[in-house]
């Protein structure tokens, strides 16, 4: 299995005014024209996808949105609350494990640092490994056995910007 791991695009900044519901905060044009950059980045990396998986939260969806478009994945995008930011990595996994084929690659679409701490606890067993995914930062793990702890080898990590630069 792979498993790719990527931040939404940026938002609104918390506390806007019109935006005081964190999970409403959706991304700006920036935000926006950026993660589709970054979509066509993913295209150029040549690798298939077969599920995306989103937050349910809005800047996380419409990023989803726009990767799923790009990606032309036929299923589209499901969303689960266990990659809200106060979600649950041991269900998110209990989930993502379910009756999929081993080789299967899903994308993973959410926040920080829930991320980072997933990315940690499946390369070491821990949740302490300094890595942060900035904004539209996409990491690759693969994985033999998907299981909650270390599981997984590094494929790659990408800062958004070099993601953007293969498009």
């Amino acid at each position: 299995m792979r498993l790719s791991l990527l931040r939404h695009g940026i938002a609104v900044e918390p506390g806007s005014p019109g935006y005081e519901d964190d999970s409403q905060r959706p991304l700006t044009a920036k935000g926006e024209r950026r993660v589709r950059r970054a979509a066509k980045g993913m295209l150029a990396l040549g690798t298939s996808y077969d599920e995306l998986v989103s937050s349910p939260y809005l800047r996380a969806r419409q990023t989803a949105d726009i990767v799923a478009q790009a990606l032309s994945l036929a299923e589209g995008l499901r969303l689960s609350p266990t990659l809200a930011p106060d979600g649950n990595p041991r269900e998110l996994l209990e989930e993502l494990r379910g009756d999929r084929p081993a080789t299967q690659h899903i994308v993973l679409v959410g926040h920080e640092p829930y991320l980072s701490r997933l990315i940690s606890t499946l390369l070491t067993g821990h949740q302490n490994l300094p890595v942060v995914l900035k904004k539209g930062g996409l990491c690759m793990l693969d994985i033999e056995t998907l299981r909650f702890g270390r599981c997984a080898r590094l494929a790659w990590l990408l800062t958004p910007r070099q993601l953007r630069r293969l498009a």
